[in-house]
Order: structure tokens, then sequence, then C-alpha cells
């Protein structure tokens, strides 16, 4: 039996998704469990395990190509389920039926069976017999075309169902696009007006198509749906820490003999943390359809991190229950895993509010966006030394911007400056963390 392995959807909301390296190929065994692909999706990158024991028959998608949520991923051989064993198939429940469509391949007697949306039988016949009904079956349908085509065709004001697709069912590719802009420049013999200042301005030579990682489409998608469904309001603050300053300083040498490095952002994680104990709007979140505000009694503190392919937000789990130290060791874990692109769901799922320190790149203050349905998150600028006025006299000190966005149907303004003074007093006073 041909059995076509769909791309599986793994958890919240997935999709599509981008195939980053193939671990087989075709005529190679696998067994139930072996890697088959490793797969970018918005969230992390994931390898995609076997579910069945058999010999890769097919590979359907090229490297950098984006694969849909129950698009074909490979064709395996499966022995011993042949003729009517593979019709039973269709006859079972919907919800565990193998749906499929006749796929030819080269130099077999018979058309194996294809896993895809939309047919509810499996199809067996000749080559002879599907290539008619095939051919009536592509002319009648609308065309196939990943998402890059589309763009890359409407880019160059090329009609996408002139162009023949070469990927898998006959889905129109990229490259099949560029192949078509090619052989028509070539069939095109050139006017007497043509000139290279023409040639420069032919639209492939003037713009750059680059297709939008899964990453920057999560970015994109959930700034969107922050903007247009809470009620943003940000209030900025300053916190002179020259004693934060003095108690990292004097323990941030005996850490990293340890392998740990002490940051300030591990401080703020804590101070955030014990504050949001005491203002409890600011861990929560609004249930529209329900009507209510859900509040919680556990304290994961998202960090947005910045790495080559965009922003992920990494989770400190129960903040408020680990030392300055322990923290300053997770956020180390979570930053490698980051930049290494090895996060998990796992890693960046039951945030409760979220932390962007955007100061070490560049920044004073910023209007950051809520990391929806979160009520706020808390950005972090550049610190910096400058005159603060101390017993009545002016001294220097170092300063560390804050910039706290609140969704403003849960926090009211009384609430929020709180919620800000007391981060502010905790960082101030590093020794008042120890107290509560």
């Amino acid at each position: 039996m041909r059995y076509i392995f769909k791309f599986p959807d793994i958890g919240e909301g997935l999709e599509e998704g981008t195939i980053v390296e193939w671990h087989v190929e075709k005529g190679q065994s696998v067994k139930m469990g072996d890697s088959l692909v490793t797969m970018e999706t918005d969230k992390v990158v994931t390898a995609i395990p076997s579910p069945r024991d058999g010999i890769i028959a097919a590979k359907f998608g090229k490297v950098g190509e984006i694969i849909h949520v129950g698009s074909a991923l490979v064709e395996i051989d499966i022995a011993g389920v042949e003729g009517d064993a593979a019709i039973e198939e269709a006859r079972k429940p919907e919800a565990e039926k193998t749906v499929v469509e006749a796929v030819e391949e080269e130099g077999a007697g018979v058309v194996g069976t294809l896993e895809i949306a939309g047919n509810s039988m499996v199809l067996s016949a000749s080559r002879e017999g599907v290539t008619s009904e095939k051919a009536t079956a592509t002319r009648e349908r609308k065309i196939l075309a990943t998402p890059v085509a589309r763009a890359v065709a409407k880019e160059m004001s090329i009609d996408i169902n002139t162009v023949n697709g070469t990927g898998p069912g006959g889905r129109v590719t990229k490259e099949d696009i560029l192949n078509f802009t090619k052989e028509s420049s070539k069939a095109k013999p050139l006017t007497s007006g043509s000139n290279e200042n023409s040639k420069q301005s032919s639209p492939q030579r003037r713009v750059e198509v680059e297709p939008l990682s899964q990453i920057r489409k999560t970015i994109a998608k959930n700034m969107l749906q922050s903007k247009h469904n809470a009620a943003h309001m940000t209030v900025f603050e300053e916190v002179e820490i020259s004693e934060l300053e003095r108690i990292r300083g004097k323990y941030k040498e005996i850490m990293q003999k340890e392998g740990v490095k002490l940051t300030y952002l591990a401080f703020i994680v804590k101070a955030t943390a014990m504050a949001l104990k005491k203002f409890k709007a600011l861990n929560s979140e609004m249930d529209n359809e329900g009507g209510n505000l859900i509040y919680k009694r556990y304290y994961n503190i998202g960090i947005a991190a910045d790495t080559e392919k965009g922003l992920v937000v990494p989770v400190i789990r129960d903040a408020d229950k680990l030392s300055v130290k322990e923290i300053a060791k997770e956020i180390i874990v979570l930053s490698d895993k980051a930049r290494e692109g090895k996060l998990t769901l796992d890693d960046m799922k039951d945030g409760t509010f979220t932390i962007t320190s955007y100061g070490s790149i560049g920044g004073l203050f910023a209007v950051p966006v809520i990391n929806y349905p979160q009520a706020g998150i808390l950005g972090v600028g550049r610190i910096n030394k400058k005159p603060v006025v101390k017993d009545d006299s002016i001294v220097p000190g170092l300063v560390l911007p804050l910039s706290l966005s609140v969704d403003h149907r849960i926090a009211d303004g009384g609430e929020t400056a709180r919620f800000i003074n007391t981060i502010m007093g905790y960082l101030s006073d590093p020794v008042s963390l120890l107290m509560d």
C-alpha cells in the first residue's frame, strides 16, 4: 500500500511550515518515529517523525518551500497492505479515514494512494486509465500554487493559470514562475526601442522578493491582534539603580566562576514577578466571550529575545519562586536555545507577563506592544549615568528607563502607576526583594 503522510498540526493553531532539512531519501527504509523532515513553524523548528514503518517512495516539497497543514510530505510503501485491505481503509469512520487521491508513480503498474483533503475513497487504476481523468480534473479545478509563487506572479504581472506546475500534485512553485519568465523573455524578440535602460526597469531587476518566514508572519499577526483587541496605555519612568549596580558588581565575578552571567535582567524579572503578586490585574487576561477576568495565580515571565530569524518569547516559569541566581541561569539557557533555534512549544507557552529589553541595542523609551492576551508588557531601556538628586545634593547616578504598556480595559491608571512604582522600589533597593 502507498501511504502518504500529511504535514500534521503539531499544536496551537498551526497552519503551515517551511521545510528546513530533509532527513530521508527516496528508497530509504524508515521505522515509526524516525525523523523525516525538519520544519520551521511560526513558533519553533521541529523534526517530524514517521508515523509508519516502510520505504520512502516519494518526497513532496523542497528545502525552503512552504507546506500547509494537511498537505503531503512523504509517500511511504507499507508492506502487507494491498487490494481489499486498502479499500477497507476507506470504510473506516470519518475520524479514522485515510482520504486519498490517485497518484501516478513512474514504473509502477498501478496508481498508489495519496492522502489529500477533498476526496473520500481509494482510487486504484492502471496508468493508462488515469491519464485522461487526471487531465480533465486538472482543467476543472482551481490552479494549485504555493503562497510564494502567487506573490511572485502578482509582482511580475503573470497570470499564474498559464504556468505549468512541477510541484506536488501539479502545484506551481516559485521556481516555475521564474522559469516561465525566462522562457517568455527568450521567446519574445527585442524591439528596436529596447535598450539597457529598459532591461534595468524590468520588475525582476528593480525588486527583490523574499518569502516571509514563519516567525515573521506570526509577529505580524500577533502585533495586529494585540492592537485590534487591547486598549493600549503606556507610562514612562526612570529608576536610579546605583545600589543594584553595587550588589551586582559584588556577586558578578563569584557567579561567573559558576558559569552564571548575572545581568540586570535577572533582577528585573524577579522584581516584576514580585510586583505582579501584589497587583493581580496585571497578571490576568480578559475573557470577552464569557464576560470574565481570568486572574492567574502563577507568574510566568516571558522574555522577548531578538534572534536572526525574528522575535521569540521564551518563558521563565514560576519566577516568583526562583532566586535571582536561578533566574539568571534560566535566562542563559533560554537565550542559547533561542539563538540556536532549539526552542520548543513548551518553552514559549503559558506566559502571564512579558519583558522586552531593547536597551542593550539602543533606545531609552518605547511603546511596547502587549503580548496579547496578556495584560501588560514592560520595556527596559538603555542604562545611563546621569546627575540625580540625593539628600538635596546633585550626584552622579545610574538611571534605568522603563516603559510599561497595559491593557487599559483591565488595568486603571492608578493601579498601573502603583505597579511600576513597586518594581522601581525593588530595583532601587534590591535587598527588599528578600524581605517579601
